[in-house]
């Protein structure tokens, strides 16, 4: 079926009837896409790289795509970002690794690709050499089998049969945005897993000191365990201030939402969460915390949680998010969870105040056994369902 004009044209970034630049759209591409996060190092020059990223494999660093023509893409042309982003191949023919997430960016159109590229021609040049990767990523020449078998390479094709607002949502999700690189499940391959988009994947990140901290990348479908119980409104709201009455955001999203997410125009937001809502998946149904291990928390939750979060685990409109029903909470893997209850909440100054008080830390407060105990508690209670968390789950995140 041919696509309308009006619906392809939705796929661009020219927001105005006076028409953007090329810049000023291309410099909302990269919000999109959040590019700065990744290319940016602590302390270190916009955009120049070295940004450690954690990986199964390693660490790799981001590279340096400012124009400086010797250390970053200033020698590049327009064509070599648009096969680098379709491809995952340098200017110079070198295979890219996906910790660059091209498998995502291959759904960008044409038009913001180019947008794109007129952006980063405008940043200012910096002559600077990222470190050096961890052994396993010398190994280059792989990538094009590993390519071979995963990548599906091309632009994001509009869904004929849903809204011009859910197929912006969907691309801004399955390609600038690159959801999937962290909210979904990986193959034995490390490559997304298509059977299970965006239904939660452990990632790992580094954290203040240099050390890896695994996180949960919550399900996103409208599960119970997902956003099941989030309106349209509480998503968008969520993405744009970091906080809904849902949850307020800390760790790794606290990056996504900061440099990207909370800089997209209302109607970018409404549009992801539409989509995120029309996702459907199946409730988790295996292991789950039994009554006996749930009620050894619950003094731990009197103690140190019911005033803000309440009796019922609804939490108050001044005191907590709920976490009845909470995706973090209900997480198939309870890294995230652990991590809050050990270090507390991180939202950065950046994104605001909020009318909830701070999530304390308790790693110096509680042990291994009573953190798996709380946790137990909040997995097992008010309707929420998820696996056990043991004793050395949390010792391996402190």
């Amino acid at each position: 079926m041919r696509i309308p004009a009006v619906a392809l044209a939705a796929f661009t970034f020219a927001a105005s009837a006076a028409g953007p630049s090329a810049v000023e759209r291309g410099r909302y591409v990269a919000v999109a896409a959040n590019c700065a996060a990744c290319h940016t190092r602590d302390g270190g020059a916009a955009w120049a790289g070295g940004r450690p990223l954690a990986t199964p494999l390693g660490t790799i660093h981001s590279t340096n795509i400012t124009p400086d023509r010797e250390t970053g893409i200033g020698a590049w042309s327009a064509a070599d970002l648009k096969r680098a982003l379709r491809e995952g191949v340098a200017a110079d023919g070198r295979h890219l690794f996906p910790a660059f997430p091209y498998t995502f960016y291959t759904r960008m159109t044409d038009a913001d690709i180019a947008d794109l590229y007129a952006y980063l021609r405008t940043l200012k040049p910096v002559r600077y050499v990222p470190p050096e990767n961890d052994a396993a990523f010398g190994l280059r020449w792989t990538m094009g089998a590993w390519k071979a078998l995963n990548l599906e390479s091309g632009a994001y094709r509009p869904d004929p049969a849903q809204s011009p607002e859910w197929n912006r949502g969907a691309y801004l999700v399955q390609g600038p945005g690159h959801c999937g690189a962290c909210h979904t499940p990986r193959t034995w391959t490390l490559a997304a897993q298509s059977s299970a988009p965006l239904r939660g994947a452990v990632m790992q990140d580094h954290v203040p000191g240099g050390s890896v901290r695994d996180w949960f990348a919550v399900d996103l479908a409208a599960t119970k365990q997902g956003l099941g119980a989030w309106t349209v409104q509480q998503i968008a709201e969520y993405m744009g201030k970091g906080a809904s009455a849902r949850a307020g955001s800390f760790g790794p999203m606290n990056a996504v939402i900061a440099g990207g997410t909370s800089r997209l125009t209302a109607e970018d937001l409404r549009a992801i969460a539409v989509y995120l809502k029309s996702l459907r998946g199946e409730d988790y149904a295996g292991p789950a915390v039994g009554a006996e291990a749930a009620a050894a928390g619950a003094p731990h939750y009197e103690r140190h949680c019911r005033e803000c979060h309440g009796p019922s685990g609804r939490g108050g409109l001044f005191d907590g998010p709920p976490l009845a029903g909470s995706a973090v909470v209900q997480g198939e893997d309870p890294s995230s969870l652990v991590n809050i209850i050990l270090y507390g909440s991180d939202r950065p100054a950046v994104l605001g105040s909020h009318v909830w008080e701070a999530m304390p830390a308790y790693a110096q407060e509680l042990g291994d056994e009573e953190i798996a105990a709380l946790a137990n508690y909040l997995r097992g209670s008010w309707g929420n369902r998820a696996p056990p968390v043991e004793p050395g789950s949390v010792a391996r995140q402190r």
